[in-house]
């Protein structure tokens, strides 16, 4: 058993941490919190063992009915892998307690590039990962482009990415975060960084891309043109794309034509939280002129990164090969939703995922 401790547990932290209990060949052996909220009580709630961020905050913890095991430098040092689910730059300022104690680490997109060894998509360059000490999970939006990019590179090679983002102005959780009644350019001046982060996962690729952000927090939405090398059809890529156990190209007769909707589905579907770790694609905007391909696609801010954390736990501990991880951590995660109106094919397995019941939170 791969023995797992997370450090952070908000957004991303929680659900690493319950994706990682659901896998058969790893141990959540605790979690690290700087103060004990509502999470950290939900932390306890599910059987993780508590670890204090602060050191010097343990008392905090007890006062408000919370046991901690210890110190997160305890948990660091019994762990093989860290998961950081910090805030963006909090990992770099955790990296030297990893180091201390030889622990290798997973970073979040937050993070500048040369945090790790490597960054990580598995669907485009798991193997870059194996045996690596430290590795950064990039982005949910530079996630979102690579599970898209990665196979029409494969099938017909790939020319030029031009890439719009309109992005979500915060998770339903950051009150404070804006615009409230606005439509920013994000930033103004082209490309975004998500252009830049695409290329550490393919260095050679041309890809532009220009951010916008939104008043909304349900998700974010792509608009992709991709020039590829070869002729292709739509019909083509939509089935090369339907092959993608991280790709959910959505039906026409689902009725779904927006990410109100998709969200919707997700809570009816019985996800926890009303995750969606696929790429969300709208089947009818596939479309193909010469060689240049379009689509849209929506992404889950709060959840796609999840499976891809987990095969970097794989990678990095040399425990499985590509393909096995990623069809372990789709089976026991819940990954795969088919075009069909009825929802989730055969293989979900979302009843495996602790805190199912709470879907609704």
């Amino acid at each position: 058993m791969i023995r797992v401790g997370v450090n952070g547990y908000g957004t991303i932290g929680k659900r690493v941490a319950d994706a990682v209990d659901a896998q058969p060949d790893m141990e959540l052996i605790g979690v690290a919190k700087t103060q004990p909220n509502f999470e950290a009580h939900t932390a306890v709630q599910r059987g993780y063992s508590m670890y204090a961020a602060i050191p010097e905050r343990m008392p905090l913890f007890s006062e408000a009915g919370i046991d901690v095991e210890g110190a997160v430098d305890e948990m660091v040092a019994d762990a093989d892998v860290v998961v950081d689910c910090t805030p963006s730059g909090i990992g770099e300022k955790n990296k030297a307690l990893y180091e201390s104690h030889d622990t290798p680490a997973i970073f979040q997109g937050g993070e500048d590039a040369d945090i790790g060894d490597v960054s990580f998509v598995a669907r485009a360059n798991y193997d870059d990962a194996l045996g690596a000490d430290y590795v950064r999970a990039v982005s949910c939006n530079t996630t979102g482009l690579s599970r898209i990019i990665a196979p029409l590179e494969e099938e017909y090679g790939v020319e030029k990415v031009r890439a719009t983002l309109v992005r979500r102005g915060g998770d339903p959780g950051q009150n404070s975060r804006g615009p409230i009644n606005d439509i920013l350019p994000d930033p103004i001046h082209i490309p975004s960084h998500h252009g830049p982060d695409v290329r550490t996962i393919f260095p050679e690729l041309k890809i532009d891309t220009l951010g916008l952000k939104v008043p909304a927090t349900l998700m974010h939405v792509h608009s992709l043109n991709v020039t590829l090398e070869d002729d292709v059809t739509a019909a083509h890529v939509r089935q090369l794309l339907e092959e993608e156990s991280r790709v959910f190209v959505i039906s026409e007769g689902m009725g779904i034509d927006g990410a109100g909707k998709l969200k919707d589905f997700a809570h009816d579907a019985g996800r926890p939280r009303g995750d969606l770790w696929e790429n969300c694609v709208w089947g009818e905007s596939i479309a193909v002129e010469g060689r240049d391909m379009y689509l849209f696609q929506a992404i889950h801010q709060e959840s796609d990164v999840i499976p891809e954390n987990v095969d970097a736990i794989r990678a990095m501990t040399e425990s499985a090969s590509k393909a096995d991880s990623v069809a372990t951590t789709d089976e026991y995660l819940g990954v795969g939703i088919t075009g069909d109106p009825s929802g989730f094919n055969e293989g979900d397995r979302s009843d495996r995922v602790p805190g199912t019941e709470l879907a609704d939170d």
